[in-house]
């Protein structure tokens, strides 16, 4: 092992999600005086700017235009041979991969150049059940192979562990929990005026905001939430339904706005810089995903104190507990998922209450700089091993 110990993360496209934010996270703070991190990632990601702001500040980055998030198998194979080439000339002591594409890549080529210790963090799976069993079996062999490949699993939600453990993916032998983190200082963000804050987007309005944040695809489920606020707008006028995020249905979401008569009440607002402030002066967050590994922007939300109401799944039943300090709906009730926030818009205490709860359970296991140390942690101790 070499006076630094040579960490190559590998991971998709840089789009804006919680894979790669804690990926990029991790690269930027971890010990440069123990560790010499190396980044590998797919290109044309709306986070390409950090990656490129780390290799100014002397981090190795390295983009391969074959590693692509959809499937391709030519395109995967030759992604394949570029990861196990630059494996074989960098010669890491770990390589750690990050999302269900680059974690099979990455792995089997780590495998194939002798990596001595090979980990993998699931941000989530590529697999779910709302697919077709035979594409979700072939998904769940693959991972249960990768597995076999692996030193060492990472789960971000105990949800995620025990769907893992019904399908046979790995031991609990080689595995542990590190949350996705997010960085708690920043909230709840400081508004010293509310009133000017919510202003400043110049929306029509003044009555309570519901907020939902996320990537406008199919798992995060943003139809439900435009189905949502037209089953809330005719009880609630005062009510604004807004969405920060943008992606590839974003046309659709607008349509079904229109074709609702939502345009003065529902506002798709795309990427923002402020989700902080945004959260602290929202007055409820709602979150219609229909699988997740641990929902980032529920952590940031729940530490702001903003009460919040979401489909039952994955990881969200890590963080909420029905009526105890959010509201959880099953899956697809997008109907019963308003009618908690129909209860939420009505009963300040309620929403006071639920939010001091949710804040209460958002603790130092959730902290972006505490999931750093952990993997630093983990890394030293299977590498002392091997």
């Amino acid at each position: 092992m070499s006076a630094k110990i040579k960490v190559v993360h590998v991971v998709t496209r840089l789009d804006f999600g919680g894979a790669q934010q804690n990926t990029l996270y991790t690269v930027g703070h971890v010990d440069r005086a123990r560790f010499e991190p190396v980044l590998v990632c797919g290109e044309g990601g709306r986070l390409d700017p950090e990656a490129r702001a780390l290799e100014a500040r002397g981090t190795r980055v390295v983009f391969l235009p074959d590693l692509v998030r959809e499937l391709h198998p030519l395109r995967d194979f030759i992604a394949l041979l570029q990861l196990h080439r630059l494996l074989v000339a960098e010669r890491p002591d770990a390589v750690h991969t990050h999302s269900s594409k680059a974690g099979i890549l990455g792995r089997l080529a780590a495998w194939l150049a002798g990596v001595p210790v090979i980990v993998h963090t699931f941000h989530g799976f590529g697999f779910h059940d709302r697919m077709a069993a035979p594409v979700r079996g072939a998904i769940v062999l693959v991972e249960r192979l990768a597995a076999a490949l692996s030193s060492w699993l990472i789960f971000v939600s105990q949800d995620n562990m025990r769907t893992a453990a019904a399908c046979g993916i790995g031991s609990p032998r080689r595995q542990s929990l590190i949350r996705s983190g997010v960085a708690l200082a920043r909230f709840p963000a400081p508004v010293p005026d509310r009133a000017a804050k919510r202003a400043s987007l110049a929306l029509p309005g003044a009555g309570p905001w519901v907020l939902s944040v996320g990537n406008l695809k199919a798992q995060k489920n943003a139809m439900d939430f435009a189905r949502l606020a037209g089953r809330l707008a005719p009880k609630h006028p005062a009510a604004s339904f807004l969405f920060v995020g943008d992606g590839p249905l974003r046309p659709a979401l607008e349509a079904a706005i229109a074709e609702a008569g939502l345009q003065e009440r529902a506002h798709l607002l795309g990427w923002r810089d402020d989700v902080p402030e945004l959260l602290a002066v929202a007055d409820v967050f709602v979150l219609t995903s229909l699988w997740e590994g641990l929902p980032r922007a529920l952590v940031e939300a729940m530490r702001s104190g903003l009460p919040c109401a979401c489909y039952a799944v994955d990881g969200v039943r890590d963080l909420i507990s029905d009526g105890r300090n959010g509201f959880a709906a099953p899956p697809g009730d997008w109907e019963g998922l308003a009618d908690r926030v129909a209860r939420l818009l009505e009963d300040p205490a309620l929403r006071r209450r639920l939010g001091a709860a949710g804040t209460a359970d958002i603790g130092i296991e959730f902290d972006i700089d505490h999931m750093v140390h952990q993997q630093e942690d983990l890394l030293l101790k299977l590498l002392s091993r091997a």
